[in-house]
C-alpha cells in the first residue's frame, strides 16, 4: 500500500482524528486565554506548602503520563493490528471494508491518547485555581502541547493496521 495515490486517499480516513487533535490544542490555548482573562479571580489561593507539594505530586504524575501514554499506545496499535475483525468484516473482504474497521480502531488509540496527555494541560490549570503563577501554566501546557504533537495521528501508522487486517484474511 505504499503507492502515492493511495496515501493521499488514505489521507481522508485521518480527518476525524485530526478534528480531535486540533480540539484538544484547541483546549490548551482556552486554558491560557481563560487564566489570562479572568486571572485572579478564578485563583482560590492555597498556602505555599500545600501548592508546592501539589504542584510536584502532578509534576511526577506528568512525567510519568508520558512513558505510560507510549506504552499504551504501543499496545493498542499492536491490538489493533492483532485483534480479529468484526464480523461484518470477516465476510466482506472488500478493502474499504478493512479500512473502516482501521479507522475506528485508530480513532480509538488516537482518542486515548490525546485524552491522556490533554490531562496534563489541565494539570496546569488546576495549579493556577490553587494560587501558582503563569509559569506553570506554561509549562504544564507546553507539556502538553508536546505531547499532542508527539501522538498526533499519523499516516503510516494507520497504513499499518489496515494492512494487518488485510494479511489476517490473506487478502
Amino acid at each position: 500500500m505504499n503507492k502515492p495515490f493511495e496515501r493521499e486517499h488514505l489521507k481522508s480516513d485521518l480527518i476525524l482524528p485530526w478534528v480531535i487533535a486540533g480540539m484538544m490544542g484547541l483546549m490548551l490555548a482556552a486554558y491560557i486565554v481563560v487564566c489570562h482573562t479572568l486571572g485572579e479571580q478564578l485563583q482560590q489561593p492555597l498556602p505555599e506548602a500545600q501548592r508546592v507539594l501539589i504542584r510536584t505530586v502532578l509534576y511526577v504524575v506528568a512525567i510519568a503520563t508520558f512513558p505510560l501514554t507510549n506504552l499504551i499506545r504501543h499496545i493498542q496499535l499492536r491490538l489493533n493490528q492483532t485483534m480479529p475483525c468484526s464480523q461484518a468484516t470477516r465476510f466482506d473482504r472488500a478493502q474499504d471494508s478493512y479500512r473502516m474497521d482501521a479507522k475506528k480502531r485508530y480513532l480509538a488509540t488516537v482518542i486515548v491518547s490525546m485524552s491522556l496527555i490533554e490531562a496534563v494541560g489541565a494539570f496546569g490549570l488546576v495549579m493556577f485555581v490553587l494560587g501558582d503563577g503563569f509559569n506553570t501554566l506554561y509549562i504544564f501546557t507546553g507539556l502538553s502541547a508536546l505531547g499532542l504533537l508527539l501522538y498526533r495521528p499519523k499516516l503510516d501508522e494507520y497504513i499499518d493496521i489496515i494492512d494487518a487486517i488485510a494479511a489476517q484474511h490473506h487478502e
